[in-house]
């Protein structure tokens, strides 16, 4: 098996990066950056997000495995002392590959054409106060947004910023994105839904600011990017998916009440 590791890059993942490449080279594993079938994340949720858009582009062919060193890891299936059973586990079974759905974001820009692969959400909000965009639902209009800002996350990504906003846990087994609102204006002049909205796939929104020239605040994961310019947004459930290797079970319910409950 060809693998490749990133860490967070503080001391204790760090030392565990150190100990894996030991162990793993000691049982004939081969360290591969340029075209590993595995990549194992050693830190935060932050972390993996950050392997995964590294890989991206190698999607069909990888499998990600998260291991995590501080409280909370969603996307971490092992913790700081079973790097030897994972490592086991590795060498001696075959997987059962789990695939979550992504976002697939283009940005049409009086510049162009760009392109973004999402795992976790797409944010957009605008750089002078107040962001005023109107949303399209499948090439119809929709609303006029007028608040903070619009969060447009992926199954996995709806336990992040769009579950504090109140929208809805949705299990990754359904293909669909969830747009949430931040902090919308609703009076008797400006009107907004005022709660989540989940499209499946083959449905898409557009978002389309009044002003182009406005200067928008776009994060598209961790990568955060201020963009003028903007003519329109599209979102839909990306044709890609992403995969994760499972050695054990450990079932997205169970993860979502370890995160967010604790023990029952």
């Amino acid at each position: 098996m060809k693998y490749v590791l990133l860490d967070r890059g503080d001391r204790l993942s760090r030392e565990l990066s150190e100990q894996f490449q030991a162990e793993a080279k000691a049982r004939g594993l081969i360290y591969d950056e340029a075209a590993p079938e595995t990549v194992v994340s050693i830190g935060g949720d932050g972390t993996m997000l950050q392997a995964f858009h590294r890989y991206k582009d190698r999607l069909d062919s990888v499998a990600f495995i998260g291991i995590h060193t501080g409280h909370l890891g969603f996307y971490a299936d092992w913790q700081k002392d079973e790097l030897v059973d994972l490592l086991d586990l590795m060498t001696s079974s075959e997987p059962r590959n789990i695939h979550y759905p992504l976002l697939h974001v283009e940005i049409d820009t009086e510049a162009g054409k760009e392109t973004h692969l999402v795992l976790n959400e797409f944010t957009l909000k605008s750089a002078d106060g107040t962001l005023v965009s109107a949303i399209h639902i499948n090439d119809e209009p929709f609303e006029m947004f007028r608040g903070d800002g619009i969060v447009i996350s992926t199954p996995t990504g709806s336990t992040g910023y769009n579950k504090s906003l109140g929208g809805a846990v949705i299990h990754p087994s359904l293909e669909a994105l969830q747009i949430a609102e931040i902090a919308s204006i609703n009076n008797r002049v400006y009107r907004t839904l005022g709660s989540s909205v989940i499209l499946p796939k083959h449905h898409h929104c557009d978002i389309v600011p009044p002003d182009p020239g406005e200067e928008l605040m776009i994060g598209v994961d961790h990568i955060l990017m201020v963009k003028s310019g903007v003519r329109s947004i599209t979102c839909r459930v990306a044709e890609n998916k992403v995969t994760f290797a499972r050695y054990r079970p450990f079932t997205f319910w169970n993860r979502v009440r370890e995160a967010f409950i604790g023990s029952v």
